[in-house]
């Protein structure tokens, strides 16, 4: 599209005329999040928008339809609606057409090319040197090619639309994929367990770390420069990377897949393979008893729910001190009801899976309103 149109350079003084905004501080102005007005300000973030206020005079008013800029960011904002503005802003007002949101958008992407050059000058000096800017623009028959600028943003927009349906859904998929499920509708007993616990339904008792877990073992000590670069994840204390510090090839004891990590600090993780681990986490499996990722995940939350608060730099968590301690889980005839753990696990993991597709389909369907209207 782009080789095939014509180019012509052009002065910005010709084609916008620029004008200080009649200033007011904030402090003028009554914000409300259903305020009309836009108050614009220097800033680069949220469009230049500090938020919306209420109406306050037609004297310090201005016409949208125009493009604002902040004195100190340099960066240009298209302005549809009216608006009132803050100290160092100024307006771009086209001279000779009028400007739509995908003509704004054109223009914006061409000035905020000259940031540094505007970032440049004094103050007092930018509208002389604004003026003076070259920039090459579409031209037809020696004049703007306005038509060109519309239909170019408009392809774009269309393109954007199609990127982000594609990555809904991939994203989707992998959502679905990371958690074992084919779709996120909850099934009937996923509904009912959710039923429950909303409804306080579910009786939870207190069981004992090792009446729970086979294994509850520390990890060995492995200094950072004894360790061999491999492909076996070693986890040490903290939360950065879920505790994986780095990937080793040491001769260590290598914990199974389906375990989970209770450090010194009490930052619990569910481990879904093999690793190895510092002395400063401890880990919990079963060899006997299988349990489910889900029923895993549920411990796991319950785990670091009944140590939070407990240990610190200057009291130590050691697993040989976890065995005793006390995590509620739900119960059915006096033992761990593992089978609505899983349940309630899955049901929640279709709940956030779920809430993060509607999101994504409302921000695709507010990017249809924008290009559509």
């Amino acid at each position: 599209m782009l080789e095939s149109v014509e180019w012509g350079e052009f002065r910005l003084g010709d084609l916008f005329e620029i004008k200080s905004n009649p200033q007011l501080d904030k402090g003028n102005f009554v914000f409300s999040e259903k305020a009309e007005y836009p108050y614009f300000t220097r800033t680069a973030f949220n469009n230049g928008i500090l938020g919306n206020v209420e109406y306050l005079d037609e004297e310090h008013k201005m016409q949208g339809g125009c493009l604002a800029v902040g004195m100190i960011a340099m960066q240009f904002f298209y302005m549809e609606k009216d608006f009132y503005a803050g100290q160092f802003t100024k307006r771009a007002i086209p001279k000779k057409f009028t400007l739509t949101s995908r003509l704004a958008n054109y223009f914006i992407t061409v000035l905020n090319k000259k940031q540094k050059i505007f970032q440049a000058v004094l103050v007092r000096n930018f509208e002389k040197v604004f003026k003076t800017e070259k920039v090459q623009l579409p031209i037809k028959n020696g004049s703007l090619h306005l038509d060109f600028m519309e239909n170019f943003v408009a392809e774009l927009e269309v393109r954007r639309s199609a990127e982000l349906e594609v990555r809904r859904s991939a994203e989707l998929e992998a959502y679905l994929s990371a958690a074992g499920l084919k779709d996120y509708a909850l099934s009937a007993s996923e509904a009912r367990a959710l039923a429950r616990l909303e409804n306080g339904e579910v009786a939870f008792a207190p069981f004992d770390f090792d009446s729970i877990f086979e294994h509850i073992q520390q990890g060995r000590r492995l200094k950072k420069d004894d360790q061999i670069s491999g492909s076996i994840p070693f986890v040490m204390a903290g939360v950065t990377n879920t505790g994986v510090v780095g990937y080793i090839a040491n001769p260590v004891a290598k914990f199974p897949a389906n375990s989970i990590t209770l450090d010194i600090f009490g930052n619990a993780f569910y481990r879904s393979y093999a690793y190895g681990a510092g002395d400063d986490t401890g880990v919990y499996w079963n060899s006997k008893k299988q349990l489910s990722k889900e029923t895993m995940l549920f411990l796991t939350a319950a785990m670091e729910k009944a140590v939070s608060g407990r240990f610190s730099y200057g009291k130590k968590l050691r697993s040989s001190q976890s065995l005793k301690i006390k995590m509620m889980l739900p119960e059915h005839n006096g033992q761990p009801d593992y089978a609505y753990m899983q349940t309630l696990i899955s049901a929640i993991q279709k709940r956030v899976i779920k809430s993060v597709v509607q999101y994504t389909d409302e921000k695709i369907a507010a990017h249809h309103a924008v290009i559509n209207r």
